[in-house]
């Protein structure tokens, strides 16, 4: 009699079991289909994005522009600059939407994923900054310049110091310029390399400094009226993009919210929410 009851007792703990093992099997696939799919005649998708300007502007889209659309938009903020694309890259997201062209295919290349860029957005331009001159033309002989320290970035400005003649490059170096490129420097320029964030705190203890566009708004500073020299939009390698695992570029949901993100209300958001500090992409 006591094993008949024993019996019966695991049968019923196996078959309880069993129904949970079902349920967490459920919970996570449906997890997975979330990210995107249609329904109703409604697409959906959910976003991977950091927080400014990027989930801003999707929010943006997501509270004005989506529902017309047919468009059922999620936005899933991270921090860090990783996690967006390996949440793309295993299906946890549809789509990610932070980062620009050399960054994805350094990613791509060092992480063996298969993203790929669906739709340039905007910009984020470098700009030169000073408190001691008005102008380029005011920077004084043996200057010094603050710039990132990051290898990204630090050619960047370079770049943008030449484009304007302060310093000339060796040919063919372009954005991937080091001070060693520097060929050419007529007002002896001295370069300080400094952590990005830390670049607007310099200001007053250098002559000039290059700071990215997303840095400069946090300090208050307007890039359109405070900044001497910008990076220009036009053949630019750093617009950032839309990225989504190769094979979904075509996906109703990832067409529709490329449409929305390149259309003339979000140009127009863009440029008076950000003033210059976020450029539109054309």
């Amino acid at each position: 009699m006591r094993n008949k009851k024993l019996a019966a007792s695991l049968t019923a703990l196996v078959g309880v079991l069993a129904v949970g093992l079902t349920a967490c099997s459920s919970s996570k696939s449906a997890g997975s289909s979330a990210a995107s799919g249609s329904a109703d005649g409604v697409d959906t998708i959910t976003v991977a994005a950091t927080p400014v300007p990027h989930a801003q502007i999707l929010d943006y889209i997501r509270d004005n522009l989506a529902a017309k659309a047919g468009l059922k938009l999620t936005v899933k903020e991270f921090t860090d600059y990783v996690q967006p694309n390996l949440a793309t890259q295993d299906g946890e997201v549809g789509a990610n939407f932070f980062q620009h062209q050399p960054y994805l295919d350094d990613f791509n290349k060092s992480k063996g994923t298969d993203l790929v860029s669906v739709a340039g957005v905007h910009l984020e331009p470098l700009g030169l900054y000073s408190h001691k001159a008005k102008s380029v033309g005011e920077i004084k002989d043996g200057a010094t310049i603050a710039v990132p320290n990051d290898a990204t970035n630090e050619g960047r400005a370079l770049k943008l110091l030449a484009d304007h003649n302060l310093i000339t490059l060796k040919d063919g170096v372009g954005t991937n310029a080091t001070e060693k490129d520097v060929a050419g420097n007529p007002k002896h320029l001295k370069f300080k390399p400094l952590e990005a964030a830390q670049l607007p705190r310099t200001l007053d203890d250098v002559d000039a400094a290059v700071i990215n566009g997303n840095y400069a708004l946090e300090a208050k500073l307007t890039p359109s009226k405070d900044a001497l020299v910008l990076e220009k939009t036009e053949n630019n390698p750093y617009v950032n993009i839309l990225v989504v695992k190769k094979g979904h570029e075509n996906d109703p949901a990832v067409k529709k919210l490329a449409t929305l993100l390149t259309s003339d209300d979000v140009k127009k958001y863009i440029e008076t929410t950000f003033n210059g500090a976020v450029i539109p992409a054309s």
